[in-house]
C-alpha cells in the first residue's frame, strides 16, 4: 500500500474525497471542539425536545379530523326514571359557586345563576365565599334577596381557607343534597338553559362528569385578550374534542361543568395538593372507569383577564398545577391498565408544560449556538437547524388556524393577522411558566392565587382604577426585558451576517419577551397613577 501511494495511484482518489469535503456544507461538523460540543449538544436537545411536542399538536388535528364522525349524544328526550312504573323526574342538582373576593363579579353570577330553568324543588344553590372583603356583603345581600323570591339558594362561609377552591367545594359537598354537582366560577354566565341541556346525558350510569366549552364576553376588548381567546380555544377545540373523540382521557377545566356526585367520592373527593384539583380528579376518576362527556355544543360565557399579570399569575398557576397532576398522577396511569395511546397521550397532556423551561434554555442557546453554526457554514442552519424550528413552530399556527376554522368557516382567516403576536406572548409567557414548573419539580409548595375579575364586558371599559391587581412585584419583568435585549443583538447579528432565514424567529422572541416585561413593569404604574388621582375603585 504505501507502494502504491508513493507511486501516486491512490492520489486521484485522495483529491476527490478532499474535495467532497471541501464543498460538503456540514464540513464544520468535522471539526468541532469540546466548547462546541458542550454548547450544540444540549441545543438540539432542546429543540428536538420541543419539535416532538410540537408534532404532537398534529396528532391532536389527526384525531380530531380522524374521528369527527364521533358526535355527543343527543339529549335524552326525559331526564331520570326513579323507578319502574313510575314517571320520569328530574334528579336533584346542586350548584356550586366557589368565590374569593369578587366584588365585581359576584353578583353578577349570582343574578345569572338564579335565571337557570330547572324544577326549583330539584336545585340547590351554595354560594361557597371565602371571601375577606366587603365581597361577603355584597354576596350575602344578593343571596337573600334570592332567597326571598324563593330561589333554593344558601351563602355557607368557613373560618378559615384550608385547601383554598378544592377546600372549599369538598366541604360545601358534605352539606350538598344533590346527585349531581355543577361548578361555575365568578367569572362565568352560564346559559338558563344549561341543566336541561346537560343533566339527561347522566341516564348512562357510567357518565361521571359533562365538560361544556368557554365563550369570552371579553374577546374583542384588547390585543391580549383576543390572543387569550384564540388559545383557549384550541384547547377546548382540538385538545378536549380530539381526545374526547378518539376516547382519550381528557380533564375537567374547574368550571362550566357538571359531575355525578358518586364519581366524585369514588375517585377519592376534591384533593388540593395540587394547584389544578380540577386535572387531577379527572385522571383520578377516569383511572376508576368512569367516563367523561363533551360537549362542545354548550357555551358558557366568562370573562377573560385584561391586566397581563394576571394573565401570567393564571398561566404560571395552570402550568404549575399540571406538573404537579404529573408527578402525582403519572405513575398510576402507566401502572394502570390502559391501552398505550391512552398512557402517551396522558404522558404529552400532563408534561407538556415542560417545553416552557426548554424554551428558556433555547432562549439562551440560540445566539451563541447561531455563531458555531454560522463558522461551520449556513448550510447547516438551514437544512438543520430550520426544519427543527418549523417542527416546533408551524405546528404551533396549525394547531391554532384550525381550531378558528373549526369554529368560524367564514371568518377564521381573521386569526392570521394575530398569529405572530400569539406566538410571541406564549415565548414571553416562557420565564414565568418556567419557574412555575421547576417549582413543582422540586416540590416548592405554593399558595393558590386566583385570576382576579373586574367585570369587564364592553370595549373602552375602564379597569386599571380596579383593586385586586395583581402585579409583578419581582426580577421577573427585567429579566424578560433583558431577553428581549439579547434577541435584539442577535437579530442585527443575523442581517449582518445575512442569515435572513432566522431572522423572524428571533423577532419572535424579542417582540415577546419585550412585550410581556415592558407591560409588567408599566401597568402597575398606571395603577398608582390612578390611585393618585382618586380614581380606585
Amino acid at each position: 500500500m504505501p507502494t502504491l501511494i508513493a507511486a501516486g495511484v491512490l492520489n486521484p482518489v485522495e483529491r476527490y474525497l478532499r474535495f467532497l469535503v471541501a464543498d460538503d456544507p456540514f464540513r464544520g461538523l468535522y471539526n468541532l471542539n469540546a466548547f462546541d460540543l458542550l454548547l450544540l449538544v444540549p441545543y438540539f436537545a432542546v429543540l428536538i425536545t420541543l419539535s416532538f411536542y410540537g408534532l404532537h399538536r398534529y396528532r391532536l388535528i389527526y384525531l380530531y379530523k380522524k374521528h369527527r364522525r364521533r358526535r355527543p349524544p343527543p339529549e335524552p328526550a326525559a331526564p331520570f326514571v326513579s323507578a319502574p312504573g313510575k314517571p320520569a323526574e328530574w334528579p336533584q342538582v346542586t350548584i356550586q359557586l366557589p368565590i374569593y373576593n369578587e366584588k365585581y363579579v359576584v353578583e353578577r353570577l349570582i343574578d345569572t345563576v338564579a335565571q337557570i330553568d330547572y324544577p326549583r324543588e330539584r336545585l340547590e344553590i351554595q354560594v361557597l365565599d371565602d371571601s375577606t372583603d366587603d365581597t361577603v356583603q355584597v354576596a350575602r345581600a344578593s343571596v337573600e334577596r334570592h332567597a326571598a323570591r324563593g330561589l333554593p339558594i344558601r351563602h355557607l362561609r368557613r373560618t378559615h381557607r384550608t385547601g383554598y377552591k378544592a377546600g372549599a367545594l369538598a366541604e360545601g359537598l358534605q352539606q350538598a343534597r344533590g346527585q349531581f354537582v355543577a361548578i361555575f366560577d365568578a367569572d362565568f354566565l352560564p346559559p338558563a338553559d344549561f341543566l336541561r341541556r346537560t343533566v339527561p346525558h347522566f341516564t348512562d350510569p357510567t357518565l361521571a362528569m359533562v365538560q361544556t366549552r368557554w365563550t369570552y364576553v371579553n374577546r374583542h376588548y384588547s390585543l391580549l385578550t383576543e390572543v387569550q381567546a384564540i388559545l383557549l380555544d384550541a384547547h377546548f377545540v382540538l385538545e378536549h374534542g380530539g381526545r374526547w373523540r378518539a376516547g382519550l382521557f381528557f380533564n375537567f377545566n374547574g368550571t362550566a361543568g357538571i359531575w355525578r356526585r358518586q364519581a366524585i367520592e369514588d375517585a377519592g373527593g376534591w384533593q388540593h395538593d395540587t394547584l389544578t384539583e380540577d386535572t387531577d380528579l379527572s385522571y383520578r376518576a377516569q383511572l376508576k372507569g368512569w367516563k367523561f362527556l363533551y360537549l362542545p355544543d354548550v357555551e358558557c360565557p366568562s370573562e377573560l383577564p385584561v391586566d397581563i399579570n394576571a394573565f401570567k399569575t393564571q398561566q404560571a398557576r395552570w402550568a404549575k398545577g399540571l406538573m404537579q397532576t404529573a408527578k402525582k398522577i403519572l405513575p398510576r396511569v402507566l401502572r394502570a391498565r390502559l391501552p398505550w395511546r391512552i398512557k402517551l397521550e396522558a404522558v404529552y397532556h400532563l408534561t407538556g408544560c415542560v417545553c416552557y423551561p426548554l424554551m428558556v434554555a433555547l432562549s439562551v442557546l440560540l445566539l451563541p449556538a447561531m455563531i458555531v453554526r454560522l463558522y461551520g457554514g449556513w448550510w447547516q442552519v438551514l437544512w438543520i437547524d430550520l426544519p427543527l424550528f418549523l417542527a416546533a413552530t408551524c405546528s404551533v399556527s396549525s394547531f391554532y388556524l384550525v381550531a378558528q376554522k373549526e369554529l368560524d368557516p367564514r371568518g377564521w382567516k381573521r386569526a392570521f393577522l394575530f398569529l405572530p403576536i400569539l406566538m410571541a406572548v406564549g415565548i414571553g409567557l416562557a420565564l414565568r411558566n418556567a419557574r412555575a414548573v421547576l417549582e413543582a419539580i422540586w416540590g416548592v409548595e405554593s399558595a393558590f392565587v386566583r385570576t382576579p375579575k373586574y367585570r369587564i364586558e364592553t370595549a373602552r371599559q375602564p379597569w386599571y382604577s380596579k383593586v385586586y391587581r395583581s402585579a409583578e412585584r419581582n426580577w421577573l419583568p427585567w429579566v424578560e426585558l433583558s431577553l428581549g435585549a439579547y434577541f435584539v443583538w442577535a437579530t442585527l447579528y443575523a442581517f449582518g451576517n445575512e442569515n435572513y432565514a432566522t431572522v423572524p424567529f428571533l423577532c419572535l422572541f424579542l417582540y415577546g419577551y419585550l412585550y410581556t416585561g415592558f407591560l409588567s413593569l408599566t401597568q402597575p404604574f398606571w395603577d398608582r397613577l390612578a390611585s393618585l388621582a382618586g380614581l380606585r375603585s
